[in-house]
C-alpha cells in the first residue's frame, strides 16, 4: 500500500476531531444514563439499529462496499437479539416505525447510495469503529455497574450481543477494519478520498441527530434526584435521632 492509503484513516480522524468531540460529549450526556437504566440503553440501540441494517444491506447490494467486509463484524442480528431481550419479542410489530430523526438519517444514506455508494464507506468505517471503541467502554462500565447492584435488578450486561464480538477480539477487528479501509481508499481517486473525508464529518453530525432523540434520560435524571433527596432526608433524620441535642441546636 502507498503512503496515501496508509495515512487515510488518520486523515479522517484528524478531519473529524471537532465534530467527533461533540458526539462524544453527547454520548456521555445521553447514553451514560444507560449505565444505570436499561430502558435508555435499549432506546439507544433502537435509534442505531436502522442505520446498521441499512449499511449491511448496502454491503450486500454493492460489491465495492463488500471490500470493507470483516468476518464477525456484522451487527444486525445482534441488534435484533438485544432489542427483543429489552423491549420484548414484539418490538418490531406492525406499529413499529422509526422516529423522525432516524428516518432523516436513512434518507441521507439513501441519497448517498444513489449518488455514489462509495460514500457510504465513511459510515461503515466510523460506525463499526465506534462499536469497537466507545461501545466496548460502555460495555465494561455496564458490567461493572451490574456487580454493584443486588441480583435481579439488572439484565446481565455481559450478555449484550451488540457489543460482544466473541470469539474475535475488538482490538483485532479494529486492525482488520482499518486495514480494509486503507486498501479500499488506496483504490480511489484523490478527489473521491477528499469526498470521503468531507462525508466523514457528516457521519458524526447524523449520529448526533439521532443520539439527541434517545428517550428516557430525563426520567432517569429525575429518578436519581428523587433517590438522592430521599437519601439525604434519611441521613438528616438519622442524625437528629442519634444526636437530638445537636439537632435542636442546629435548628
Amino acid at each position: 500500500m502507498g503512503d496515501i492509503a496508509l495515512s487515510f484513516c488518520k486523515q479522517m480522524r484528524t478531519a473529524t476531531r471537532d465534530v467527533h468531540a461533540v458526539s462524544d460529549a453527547l454520548v456521555n450526556a445521553k447514553l451514560a444514563f444507560a449505565l444505570s437504566d436499561n430502558t435508555v440503553w435499549a432506546d439507544g440501540l433502537l435509534v442505531f439499529y436502522e442505520v446498521f441494517r441499512f449499511l449491511e444491506g448496502a454491503m450486500d447490494r454493492h460489491s465495492v462496499l463488500a471490500q470493507l467486509e470483516v468476518p464477525g463484524l456484522r451487527r444486525r442480528e445482534a441488534f435484533e437479539r438485544d432489542l427483543a431481550r429489552y423491549l420484548g419479542e414484539g418490538w418490531c410489530g406492525p406499529n413499529y416505525q422509526p422516529r423522525a430523526s432516524v428516518a432523516t438519517y436513512i434518507h441521507h444514506l439513501e441519497k448517498l447510495e444513489k449518488e455514489d455508494p462509495v460514500l457510504l464507506s465513511a459510515y461503515i468505517y466510523h460506525l463499526y469503529m465506534g462499536l469497537l471503541s466507545g461501545g466496548q467502554i460502555l460495555r465494561r462500565k455496564r458490567a461493572f455497574r451490574e456487580k454493584l447492584l443486588p441480583a435481579g435488578w439488572w439484565h446481565d450486561a455481559d450478555s449484550d450481543s451488540v457489543t460482544d464480538f466473541h470469539p474475535q477480539k475488538p482490538s483485532a477487528l479494529k486492525k482488520m477494519l482499518a486495514t480494509a479501509m486503507e486498501e479500499f481508499a488506496n483504490g480511489l481517486t484523490a478527489d473521491m478520498r477528499e469526498k470521503l473525508i468531507v462525508e466523514s464529518k457528516n457521519v458524526f453530525r447524523m449520529n448526533n441527530l439521532i443520539i439527541r432523540s434517545v428517550k428516557g434520560t430525563t426520567q432517569v435524571f429525575l429518578k436519581k434526584c428523587v433517590y438522592a433527596a430521599t437519601f439525604l432526608f434519611l441521613i438528616v433524620l438519622l442524625y437528629l435521632y442519634l444526636f437530638p441535642r445537636q439537632g435542636l441546636q442546629l435548628k
